[in-house]
């Protein structure tokens, strides 16, 4: 097979040293255009349909074998514009793409209507090799596919998930470091209320299992963020909460931690808490400001969160998150977020213009953290927010390339792999941003 040719970018000696040093925050400081953050960026070499964009979805996944591979699940154009069909494409450790289209029942390609903000897909890897792709929900039964072995057929598998002809919505997707999968996901299509619910796969029993409605509550939408594993196999999740039954804009994000070991929820503290959480009883970290209405209106012009992303520190959680206030002109600014004691620190990242709904946030023993946001106009709109010094400086993550969507997994080497699609021009990037050590 070919091998795609890269474009790499090499960031000069001096402005990586800068980027990767640690330090503290004080104030968010604009995009430095100038300088290139990204070590390499490449083109998949596979059409994209334009549908494929989404916030809140877990698109990439990698696994160190004899090297680095890369598994990117994203949506092909599909019959007529209106349509999908999702695929993974995998870049192995040589830099040689190969494409796996996720097969239906009948043995063809499957395809689906587009829904920006809804239809896209989630992937993770299990310990045993095998992919998962959870894509195309909204407000549909389980759309699943996997491969029975490693380098298998990606194919139908809805058949053997919990809660069947249950209405899925946002499939967020982990790997534990035992191999299991942990899912998150907002289920039911009720008016009054959509609840949150948590599934764990048993990677030695090759079996899917429900864990727990994690939140819900009367008139309350659960919108899935993120979902990490730590080290000690606690799983911990990021959601916001919304008027039923749904809405563009969001409120309250909020924070809660699950242990397989004792079946136990708890918030940032430690502290226990009885699932399902609710808005009143959740670990919130951004509370409702001045303004802040409750509102199903699309149109809802005042304070609102939408979307954002989790990293671990060790098992601390940091948070990256967009949230217009009522003094930001109407722009969803930056935001960072950390436990202190029993309440949330926040830090602005960044400020000075108009972002779009798609964030990233990565960490490692070295690195004070990374903030990897989209703005709504640019050139260069994907960019790597660090902390050098006293402040929080922005470089472009993607010089060159039209990318107006975003996600962020870091590898086991301890780079940050960017997965980012340009739906102006039906193309995904590879990007691949080195480790700070």
């Amino acid at each position: 097979m070919r091998r795609p040719t890269a474009r790499a970018y090499a960031a000069s000696t001096a402005a990586l040293a800068a980027l990767l040093m640690p330090g503290p925050a004080a104030h968010a400081a604009g995009p430095d255009r100038a300088t290139a953050a990204a070590t390499v960026i490449e083109k998949v070499p596979y059409a994209m349909d334009s549908s494929n964009q989404a916030a809140w979805w877990t698109p990439a996944a990698t696994y160190k074998g004899r090297g680095q591979y890369t598994y990117f699940a994203f949506n092909e154009p599909g019959a007529t514009a209106a349509t999908h069909r999702p695929a993974i494409a995998r870049r192995d450790p040589d830099g040689v793409w190969s494409r796996l289209p996720l097969l239906a029942a009948n043995g063809q390609q499957a395809e689906f209507p587009d829904d920006n903000g809804h239809n896209q897909p989630s992937a993770a890897r299990d310990g045993s090799g095998r992919l998962h792709v959870f894509t195309s929900m909204h407000a549909n039964p389980w759309r699943y596919f996997r491969t029975e072995a490693p380098g298998g057929a990606v194919t139908d598998h809805a058949a053997e998930l919990p809660d069947q002809g249950e209405a899925i919505t946002y499939p967020v997707v982990t790997t534990a470091p035992n191999g299991d999968l942990y899912l998150a996901a907002r289920v039911g299509a009720g008016s009054d209320q959509r609840p949150g619910k948590l599934y764990r796969w048993d990677n030695a029993a090759s079996r899917w299992s429900v864990v727990a409605t994690f939140a819900g509550a009367l008139n309350r939408s659960v919108y899935p963020d993120d979902l990490t594993v730590d080290a000690a196999g606690r799983v911990h999740l990021l959601y916001e909460w919304a008027k039923a039954p749904a809405t563009a804009f969001r409120h309250q994000l909020s924070y809660l931690r699950y242990d397989p070991a004792t079946g136990a929820f708890a918030d940032s503290a430690g502290a226990a808490v009885t699932t399902p959480v609710t808005p009143a009883t959740s670990d919130v970290i951004q509370e409702l400001t001045t303004g802040e209405e409750w509102s199903i209106d699309n149109a809802y012009p005042g304070p609102a969160v939408q979307s954002a992303k989790l990293t671990l520190d060790g098992s601390t959680p940091k948070v990256a998150y967009r949230y217009r206030s009522a003094d930001s002109n109407g722009n969803f600014r930056v935001y960072y977020a950390y436990p202190s004691g029993s309440s949330w620190l926040r830090q602005t990242v960044y400020a000075d213009g108009q972002t779009t709904a798609a964030l990233g946030i990565t960490w490692d023993e070295t690195d004070a953290g990374r903030v990897y946001y989209v703005t709504a106009s640019g050139t260069d709109r994907v960019f790597a927010a660090t902390r050098p010094g006293a402040t929080w400086t922005s470089q472009s993550a993607a010089p060159g390339v039209s990318a107006d969507r975003l996600a962020v997994r870091r590898d086991s080497d301890g780079n940050d792999v960017l997965y980012l699609p340009d739906t102006a021009h039906n193309t995904l990037h590879y990007g691949l941003r080195g480790s700070s050590s």
